[in-house]
């Protein structure tokens, strides 16, 4: 990358001589004195010689982004979330698209090993999901959210990492969490407590930011061991990691080690708790699963069959080992819970509502996924009805 950049810069100041000669020509066919003509071309030289080498002084201060100018709906990001449970690789890359086409402006996809349940059905590897995704739109993406501690070596996500931030030339943002033992412990490691994994988190956090420096790196951790690790493909600038919290210590490590912060609830405490602790100006993400048809039962009855698990209280689906669990305590939840807490149907109001919360929280983006079948539909239901009423259209 040095290499580079060193002659990037020796073709700008050749750039700068070839401009700067014919300037000087044509200096010496007007002025009446050579001379006069040789010392400012001279001068010239000097000043655009500068001007090519020294990046501070052609840069444009840039403009904070959208949502750190101003809040409110109509200056939220609204996105699209992948549900890598539900679906098969080419169907998530052909959601990506619609969501392009019909006016979302970003991309959240989940990194499951297991899928919550058999109905479910899917989970693809989200790192080739990626790659695929990254010829096809041009929406940023963020994985939300991938667990770089039990089941993958932060090492290799940070390889994986900094090789999407590239394909996606800086569209990449890396969400992490403490993870579910659902999808953590295939490979028969044991699942530590909450606290512990925490720990990891931040362990892991720290190794893999040592390792986007492109420098050599050895680190003897508490819970990681690394032996003379470089990363030779990396994009310009770090990743960025946003951290997924939900409690009090949890958004004390994610305002510790977060360059943003993920949720799934429509929180305003842990929104300014986290801008508190971790700055104003870091952004913040949150989604949220609707079920929209037109018949409002059947719509229910899609989200209860897929998406029971979401009811299952407390951290009780952190540890779950197995989809065979996630079901058995799914069964704890009622279809008339399901209805109660998922917008399910074709009511407008109903379903800005459901995203207004988010905005309403602070959230800077909000991501919204569609349980089950009739994706094209609701992505007609949101791109024409939806979204110009939350921005105000």
């Amino acid at each position: 990358m040095a290499v580079s950049h060193r002659l990037a810069r020796a073709g700008l100041l050749i750039l700068a001589l070839a401009i700067s000669g014919a300037v000087l020509v044509a200096l010496m066919v007007v002025m009446d004195d050579p001379w006069h003509a040789v010392v400012a071309g001279c001068v010239l030289v000097v000043l655009l010689g500068l001007w090519f080498s020294v990046p501070s002084l052609r840069r444009v201060p840039s403009r904070p982004s959208i949502s750190r100018r101003r809040r409110g709906a109509a200056m939220t990001r609204f996105g699209y979330l992948l549900s890598s449970e539900e679906h098969p690789p080419e169907a998530l890359v052909a959601q990506a698209l619609l969501a392009e086409r019909h006016g979302f402006e970003a991309l959240w996809i989940s990194d499951h090993f297991h899928p919550w349940n058999d109905e479910q059905g899917n989970s693809p590897f989200v790192w080739s999901v990626l790659g695929a995704l990254s010829q096809r739109v041009s929406l940023p993406v963020t994985t939300a959210v991938t667990c770089p501690t039990v089941r993958i070596h932060p090492a290799i996500v940070a390889q994986a990492a900094a090789t999407a931030a590239l394909l996606l030339d800086g569209r990449f943002v890396l969400g992490v969490g403490s993870g579910e033992a659902l999808n953590e412990q295939v490979l028969g490691a044991e699942w530590p407590l909450a606290e512990s994994r925490l720990g990891m988190l931040e362990e892991a956090v720290g190794l893999m930011r040592a390792l986007w420096s492109g420098e050599v790196v050895t680190h003897h951790g508490r819970h990681f061991t690394v032996e003379h690790a470089r990363l030779y493909t990396l994009p310009d600038k770090p990743v960025p990691v946003y951290v997924s919290a939900f409690g009090d210590k949890a958004m004390d490590v994610a305002t510790r080690i977060g360059d943003g912060y993920i949720s799934t609830t429509p929180d305003a405490g842990a929104v300014t708790a986290f801008r508190a602790g971790a700055g104003p100006d870091k952004p913040t993400q949150a989604g949220v699963r609707v079920s929209y048809g037109p018949d409002r039962a059947e719509a229910v009855d899609t989200a209860h069959r897929l998406w029971a698990s979401g009811g299952v209280p407390g951290e009780l689906s952190q540890v779950l080992r197995t989809p065979e669990h996630s079901m058995q305590a799914s069964t704890l939840v009622t279809r008339e819970s399901t209805a109660d807490s998922v917008v399910c149907g074709g009511d407008v109001d109903e379903h800005v509502a459901a995203l207004q919360d988010y905005v309403d929280a602070g959230f800077d983006e909000v991501y919204v996924g569609q349980m089950g079948p009739r994706q094209e539909e609701f992505f007609r239901f949101y791109g024409e009805t939806v979204l110009p009423r939350l921005r105000g259209a």
